[in-house]
């Protein structure tokens, strides 16, 4: 089984990501690396390396992978950075993450979610990775500024407290549009008052639900 998974996991990387257009080699080393069948459950573990969301539970997913490339690409990590991550989920981003920056804080709402999640973590050493329950939508204001904001659910809005909490040159990756389907957006803090945008490609996430994103009603 372990041999089966590692010739998947080689088979993503080459066909899904790097054919696809990720270039990053930090990127694409840490994802040959990083062992995503350990994120979801076992009966998803055969079909962990397809390029594909999968559920994880409490109406999320754990996102296709060439997204989750696609989107760490985007945040041009060299190592020294710190990372907040608004949407723990499987846990999967932000190990990848503490494998390409100094520092991951990542915040999830749901506490079984966060949970599973932290038993990871342990399990592998991810020792770089502060995590807490809360509404991502806000942020996390007592440990701001970072240098790179990375949302893993769709948003109504670009949140403002989101942006608040960039560092100067700092970037915030994430998805904006309606419930279904969202366009990835990159924002750059370029001063203290001017920041740049732009679309990079259309993604489909679950909502962000919180004060700064939608609200559990539906609306």
């Amino acid at each position: 089984m372990s041999e089966h998974l590692e010739e998947a996991r080689r088979e993503m990387v080459d066909r899904h990501l790097r054919a696809r257009g990720i270039h990053d080699p930090r990127v694409l080393a840490a994802m040959g690396r990083l062992e995503r069948h350990r994120f979801v459950d076992g009966p998803m573990m055969s079909r962990a390396y397809e390029d594909r969301a999968l559920p994880i539970g409490q109406g999320q997913t754990i996102s296709q992978p060439y997204i989750v490339a696609l989107m760490t690409e985007a945040l041009e990590l060299e190592g020294e950075e710190r990372v907040l991550e608004v949407g723990t989920g499987s846990g999967y981003q932000a190990a990848l993450l503490a494998l390409l920056c100094e520092r991951v804080y990542t915040i999830e709402r749901h506490s079984e979610l966060l949970a599973r999640a932290r038993r990871i973590f342990d399990e592998m050493g991810l020792d770089k990775i502060i995590s807490r329950r809360g509404d991502g939508s806000i942020g996390w204001a007592a440990e701001a500024p970072f240098d790179r904001i990375i949302v893993t659910a769709g948003a109504p809005s670009v949140p403002d407290s989101l942006v608040r909490q960039l560092a100067l040159g700092g970037r915030l990756v994430l998805p904006v549009g309606d419930r279904r389907e969202q366009h990835l957006k990159i924002i750059d803090r370029l001063s203290d008052s001017t920041f740049r945008g732009r679309t990079v490609a259309p993604c489909a996430f679950v909502p962000l639900l919180g004060k700064e994103g939608w609200t559990t009603t539906g609306t």
